[in-house]
């Protein structure tokens, strides 16, 4: 199966400025990928060049493994920029509209998408009166008419309270549970950890890491182990062996393993056999923060 999205070398400069330089990747069907960077870091400006907003300096993008001359772009639905409605008009009036620019689906759609995103309700409202959160949904709504195969998002919970970011984070499982490619650029570092199955890094325009989330994360095991007394347990611990290295943190220790190679049955055994029983004895998942700020601050 060819992936939905393939890139391939693409650069962009602003003058002297380096937008992105050489990035490349591949984004599986059916994936939820998340484009991670600091401000600054070239997702827009990639976000932009596939879908024809911009174009790249050099390198090249295609879709559905076609040449970006055969792409069907009508399979494609897009959030890149604010919500931009009529804050007069009802968000069925608002879509009648998208929908006759767009040319995509047709007016039996409109209710559909309403009821995806949680507007039926409230579809005869007018948009001045919505809240961000509703109308961010309603942006997504009019991404979804004609029924997309693959959705790309710029920030989707951008300027959203809690409320709103669990909103569309729910929104964004549900469609991807129905089938749906998504690809999103955030700085929300939680949420893309919470939604997102692949994921690629960026600063300052070039690719850092790029890959299925699990994969990203799972470049070493932590062990996290505690006693009543860590300053015995460390000194134990150091004899032991077979970490990388080890961080003591004020209410417990952190050993570094090689991938797959941390033993948690051998740990408690050694402890115990010098006299130390194990308060505490976890494998612990690199959250996508800790990685993202080791890759970003190097």
């Amino acid at each position: 199966m060819h992936p939905i999205l393939t890139i391939t070398g693409v650069s962009k400069n602003y003058g002297k400025l380096t937008a992105l330089d050489g990035v490349s990747f591949e984004v599986p069907a059916g994936a939820v990928f998340g484009i991670l960077g600091p401000n600054g870091s070239g997702k827009t400006t990639l976000l932009s060049i596939i879908l024809d907003v911009l174009h790249a300096d050099t390198g090249k993008f295609s879709w559905f493994g076609n040449t970006p001359q055969t792409n069907n772009r009508k399979q494609i639905g897009s959030l890149l920029e604010t919500p931009n409605f009529y804050h007069y008009l009802s968000a069925v009036d608002n879509l009648k509209i998208t929908q006759a620019i767009s040319g995509r689906g047709n007016s039996a759609d409109i209710d559909k998408v309403l009821e995806i995103v949680k507007l039926a309700e409230r579809k005869t409202s007018k948009f001045s009166s919505y809240s961000l959160g509703m109308k961010q949904r309603l942006a997504i709504g009019a991404a979804l008419l004609g029924n997309p195969d693959v959705l790309v998002f710029d920030e989707p919970t951008n300027g959203l309270d809690p409320v709103g970011i669990a909103e569309i984070r729910d929104l964004i499982k549900s469609l991807a549970a129905s089938g749906k490619t998504i690809i999103m650029a955030s700085h929300l570092l939680d949420e893309v950890e919470k939604v997102c199955t692949h994921v690629a890094i960026l600063k300052k325009g070039t690719l850092l890491t790029a890959g299925p989330v699990d994969e990203v994360l799972a470049q070493e095991d932590i062990v996290e182990i505690a006693a009543s007394n860590n300053d015995a347990l460390l000194n134990i611990v150091e004899s032991m062996g077979g970490f990388s290295k080890v961080k003591k943190h004020t209410s417990c220790l952190q050993l570094f393993y090689p991938v797959g190679t941390a033993q948690l049955d051998g740990i408690n055994k050694y402890c115990f056999e010098k006299g130390i029983t194990l308060q505490q004895l976890q494998l612990k998942k690199k959250s996508l923060e800790t990685k993202f700020f080791e890759l970003t601050n190097d």
